[in-house]
């Protein structure tokens, strides 16, 4: 690793993305230290297991704070500064010249730690603790641990949290989930598109070896990405382009042990929330953390952590150190060195005490798309915002009023229906469409979304897709948000993503009466932005998302569902968006 260290000021390796929201800090630590590394550390654990530790801190006497990054994704590459969507504990040449140790840690049975994987269970928080009061008795470490790094990284880090190590005194966690099975399963439809590929990368890439990783080959790529030009070129690297990565890496086999197992018990045995989740899932122990936690994530992420940050603050309702940032396109993209200025104020405030000025202002900092600014929030939906209600018209159209009523019907036709294959095109289209008439005023949404769907179905069960879009005057489309929801999941048993109504659980299932109206009530993911005058926005209703032009979100898809179905929408179903008072 070179001893430039990286920032964004003249003569540093110049780290791509966004570094701040907007907020002025002052007072942060400058560069005064080089980078010491000692590679494959081995840490104990209570069983007397090992894990795999990389420490990188500064080459100097003395202690100082510790920054714990700790995954299933090899540590050895974290430093790679490549374009793939594993390489997201942070930049060491950023922290550690700063007054950091930054340590890289894995998962059991992943690039040479002991042990069985367990994704995220109880066992795996029981090596969080150990790991964390590990780091903090070390002698080059001052006794205060954060932690950093986002997506798997951050989802480690709200576990942490929640089995209360003592020597842990606060968190950074962009891109998280407090509960597994909501990576997984979105309100029953399971993302295999992503998960299947994700579980399948992590057999294969904590099977390679120390030597694999740190060989002459892999030091000239991380050179080659460490060329300004070059890397400047990776700042738009998005999650389409992730998976896409993920992909690259199959091919070879990986080990059924723990990989193939966990997938099988996740995809297959199961397919609700049941004990085997609930060991997977955080929100309950959440309510007693009480050491600062910042969270946040990128309005586009919605298929898996915008939704889970939203969640966490939930459960973190009680925590008065809680810091939200929601982030406009971009705000996580891979090789992870965005928000690093962020999080050095944040931990100069929590793990040395400076003020820095991070705690101040409202909780919630969060970006507008389309206005291309800021806006501060003290809770989440923002106090300006109002649901206003969408009629899914009979005409196509999606109107502050129903007009008309009446219905419109799509055919779900799954492969292996058994239709013959010489048979005329059907006469229904495959999915719906509803817009709104252009804008003539702008329209500014932020907060909680849903749709609710009055719909009857001829099969025993199906999928329900919606994407929301903002549509530009020359007939682009931008994705606003999207939801799922499995039709037999539909109970209604939990107060409120939108204000003062409930939402669906999703957990338990419930039998569906063919060709009878049922009220589907489908979580859209919470969003913001500003609708400009002739700008519409389009509704996409589906039941499969397996198509090349299928209406998805960053590429990922869902295992098809259910048998061929006729699928009727009445008009008196309502899409309730967020509407902001632009009074």
């Amino acid at each position: 690793m070179s001893n430039r260290p990286s920032g964004t000021a003249p003569g540093q390796r110049h780290l791509n993305g966004m570094q701040t929201t907007g907020r002025e800090f002052r007072n942060l630590t400058e560069p005064a230290y080089q980078v010491s590394q000692a590679n494959d550390v081995p840490a104990p654990m209570r069983d007397g297991v090992e894990l795999m530790t990389d420490i990188y801190r500064p080459d100097a006497d003395g202690r100082v704070p510790a920054l714990l990054a700790y995954s299933c994704y090899p540590r050895q590459m974290q430093n790679l500064r490549a374009p793939a969507g594993v390489i997201e504990a942070g930049a060491s040449d950023f922290f550690v010249p700063r007054g950091y140790a930054h340590v890289i840690a894995n998962a059991r049975s992943t690039s040479g730690s002991g042990g069985t994987w367990g994704m995220l269970d109880s066992a795996e928080r029981d090596d969080l603790y150990d790991l964390v009061e590990w780091v903090a008795a070390q002698p080059w470490c001052d006794g205060n641990v954060g932690m950093v790094g986002i997506s798997y990284f951050a989802m480690a880090q709200i576990a942490a949290a929640a089995s209360r190590p003592p020597s842990l005194k606060a968190i950074f966690a962009l891109g998280t989930n407090e509960s597994v099975f909501d990576v997984v399963w979105h309100h029953g439809l399971l993302s295999s598109g992503f998960f299947s590929t994700w579980i399948s990368a992590v057999g294969i890439l904590g099977e390679k070896s120390g030597k694999f990783w740190r060989s002459k080959g892999l030091e000239l790529a991380g050179q080659v990405f460490s060329n300004s030009r070059v890397h400047a070129k990776l700042a738009h690297v998005n999650g389409e382009a992730a998976v896409t990565m993920l992909k690259s890496v199959l091919r070879s086999h990986y080990p059924d042990e723990p990989f193939g197992r966990i997938w099988q018990q996740a995809c297959v045995e199961h397919p609700t929330y049941d004990a085997f989740w609930a060991d997977r899932d955080c929100a309950a122990a959440l309510a007693d953390v009480d050491i600062p936690v910042y969270l946040g994530c990128d309005w586009d992420n919605v298929v898996m952590h915008l939704p889970g940050t939203f969640t966490s603050w939930k459960a973190l309702a009680r925590n008065p150190n809680v810091r939200m940032s929601l982030l406009p396109e971009g705000g996580l993209n891979w090789p992870w060195e965005s928000m690093h200025y962020e999080a050095l104020a944040w931990y100069d405030h929590w793990l040395k005490g400076i003020d820095t000025g991070v705690m101040d202002g409202p909780a919630i900092r969060w970006y507008l798309p389309g206005a291309g600014e800021w806006r501060t929030a003290q809770q989440w939906p923002p106090p300006e915002s109002s649901i206003g209600e969408y009629a899914l018209r009979a005409d196509g159209t999606l109107g502050r009023d129903e007009g008309e009523p009446g219905s419109r019907s799509y055919l779900y036709l799954p492969a292996g229906s058994g239709r013959p294959r010489n048979a005329s095109p059907p006469g229904l289209p495959d999915r719906l469409t509803w817009e709104t008439l252009a804008m003539t005023e702008l329209l500014d949404i932020a907060g909680n979304i849903e749709l609710r769907l009055d719909a009857t179905i001829t099969a025993l069960d199906t999928a329900w897709i919606a994407v929301l879009y903002d549509v530009a005057p020359d007939g682009a489309q931008t994705v606003l948000s999207a939801g799922w929801l499995r039709a037999m999941l539909r109970t209604v048993n939990e107060p409120a993503s939108i204000p003062g109504t409930p939402v669906i659980e999703c957990r338990e299932p419930a039998a569906i009466d063919v060709g009878e109206p049922v009220t589907y009530r489908i979580p859209i993911a919470p969003n913001a932005r500003r609708v400009s005058p002739g700008h519409r926005l389009r509704l996409t209703l589906t039941s499969s998302d397996q198509a090349k032009d299928a209406p998805k979100v960053l590429g990922f898809t869902h295992t098809p569902l259910g048998g061929s179905s006729l699928n009727t929408v009445h008009s008196s179903s309502r899409l309730l968006l967020p509407v902001m008072d632009m009074s």
